[in-house]
């Protein structure tokens, strides 16, 4: 796969950024802190296989954490980008720091990355997405009136999202839309919630680990055990923002990259 064969986002100048969303989203989960973002950097901003508007892996591909992230090297390959920087949130977090360990960034963002769990919290957020996959197929046909009032965008994303009542009622309709209707949901779901992060000692990049305190989806203890495994891993806990905390403070969110891709960036430039 190619970027042109995933739906895709791509603009500004400057540095490269790779940005990858979470199991069931899209990369419009990123259009909160897309202007600050290509304000500064070069964005280019990918639906994964199977979700958003991006056709599954070939037939007889199993969507494990390798093969997507054999798909999106593909894309880094066909733009040209050898090491870009990474931000990724939850599913996208974990992809993030598995291409930074295959030497493939300059930096890694993670934003509450799956995969530290235990078996408890594997099968608490398994049993979560499910539930809400399951509520998405059933109101999905209703996305734009429940979506309109602020009561509407809570109920649905309240479980995500601290702030959730702050999302554009279009681009909320839209979410649950292609949530709902994402072919690569259930394999994607099954298969990587059996596995985890693997060799992130070998991580040689610079990584910082984001995560909002009000995340309730993935815990925020988690994020101690990633900065264990990481060398040199930077931790930013964000107050009061949720699991995708984009459209809960686009700010906070974007000066967690910016910050951290600047300063390295001028880093190397000076070594």
């Amino acid at each position: 796969m190619t970027a042109l064969e995933l739906d895709h986002w791509h603009a500004g100048e400057g540095e490269p950024l790779f940005l990858i969303h979470g199991i069931g989203s899209t990369w419009r989960v990123w259009k909160p802190v897309l202007e600050r973002l290509q304000a500064h950097c070069e964005v280019l901003a990918v639906d994964l296989p199977g979700f958003g508007y991006s056709a599954p892996l070939p037939a007889g591909t199993t969507p494990t954490i390798a093969a997507l992230s054999d798909a999106l090297e593909r894309v880094l390959d066909d733009v040209g980008w050898d090491r870009p920087h990474l931000a990724g949130n939850s599913l996208g977090g974990w992809l993030a720091l598995e291409l930074a360990r295959r030497g493939r960034g300059a930096t890694a963002v993670a934003i509450s990355p799956a995969g530290m769990w235990t078996e408890r919290e594997r099968n608490y957020v398994r049993g979560q997405l499910r539930v809400l996959h399951a509520v998405a197929e059933r109101i999905a046909p209703y996305s734009d009136a429940i979506t309109r009032s602020a009561v509407g965008r809570t109920f649905v994303f309240g479980s995500i999202a601290s702030r959730a009542w702050q999302l554009d009622p279009a681009d909320a309709a839209e979410a649950l839309r292609v949530f709902a209707g994402a072919p690569g949901w259930k394999t994607t779901l099954e298969t990587v919630s059996e596995e985890r992060p693997r060799d992130l000692g070998g991580i040689e990049c610079p990584v910082r680990i984001v995560w909002g305190t009000r995340d309730t989806l993935l815990l925020p203890r988690q994020a101690d055990r990633f900065v264990r495994e990481i060398p040199n891993a930077e931790l930013v806990r964000l107050p009061g923002l949720g699991h995708v905390p984009m459209g809960d403070d686009a700010d906070a969110v974007a000066d967690s990259i910016l910050e951290f891709t600047a300063r390295h960036a001028r880093a190397a430039a000076a070594a």
